[in-house]
């Protein structure tokens, strides 16, 4: 799932805040809302769903034929003797395509640190799933030093392998804004990313899908430069707010209002 270098990623994950029958229910109405779009088959913006684990092999089957992408909220480093875990490799036979890693929860909750998160990341790509690495500071920092702290978090990750790094899809997500009201605002968060391409750009890898997640709803994409999409949590628990967050990507990308790398992005 390597994505051409002007991709719009917009996608959402449920959490744990769904029941089996209710998660396939609103998966049902993401797909009504993707089917009412047929420019989303152009590939310029790409949707993606991230239901519980086992909603997954009948996301799968809801989901066939759709542009919406399957993802999973975590992956284990490896097959074999890990009681309660699931394989990037088993997560691939279902139909998953990207798999969340390091989420800020993950990393704070249950111990995940850089090493395990590196491994995870590696097996991922092995069973070629793209990672969707979260990243993000834990409080406001000026831009520029939230921006090292997550190209900290992402060399880390790859294990200083920028080739790896070219397969990632970076979810910068400020842990402070998890759950918050209101997002980060633009002006942060553009700011942020721009410092961060900068960074990248030393590897080579300015142009990497860099999207914005953290209390992300309606609204909020058109006011961002630089930024490659959101990922949605609650706000899209509706899902007429996805089908309004898709409009605005696909307004964006009609009118060229989102640079390409090569000018600035």
């Amino acid at each position: 799932m390597l994505p051409a270098p002007d991709t719009v990623f917009i996608g959402v994950s449920t959490k744990m805040y769904m029941g089996y029958a209710h998660s396939l229910e609103w998966v049902e109405q993401l797909v009504a809302e993707v089917d009412a779009r047929p420019a989303l088959t152009a590939g310029r913006v790409v949707p993606f769903v991230i239901p519980s684990f086992p909603v997954l092999p009948e996301a799968a089957r809801l989901l066939a034929g759709t542009p919406l992408v399957l993802g999973a909220q975590n992956c284990s480093w490896a097959d074999g003797p890990w009681t309660g875990e699931v394989s990037p490799s088993m997560l691939a036979e279902l139909g998953v395509g990207l798999v969340e890693i390091g989420h800020a929860e993950r990393r704070r909750y249950f111990g995940e640190d850089e090493a395990m998160i590196a491994l995870k990341v590696s097996a991922a790509v092995d069973a070629g799933l793209t990672p969707l690495l979260c990243v993000g500071e834990t409080e406001v920092l000026e831009p520029e030093a939230a921006a090292a702290m997550v190209f900290l978090h992402i060399k880390a990750a790859v294990s200083g392998d920028w080739s790896v790094a070219s397969q990632l899809v970076i979810a910068y997500e400020p842990v402070w804004a998890i759950g918050a009201p209101e997002p980060a605002s633009a002006e942060y968060v553009s700011r942020v990313v721009a410092a961060l391409r900068e960074s990248l750009a030393q590897h080579g890898l300015a142009g990497i899908p860099v999207i914005y997640g953290g209390s992300a709803k309606p609204g909020l994409l058109p006011q961002l430069d630089g930024v490659s999409g959101l990922f949605l949590g609650r706000f899209a628990h509706d899902a007429a707010n996805f089908g309004r967050v898709l409009d605005e990507a696909l307004s964006f990308c009609t009118a060229d209002a989102l640079k390409t790398p090569s000018r600035g992005r």
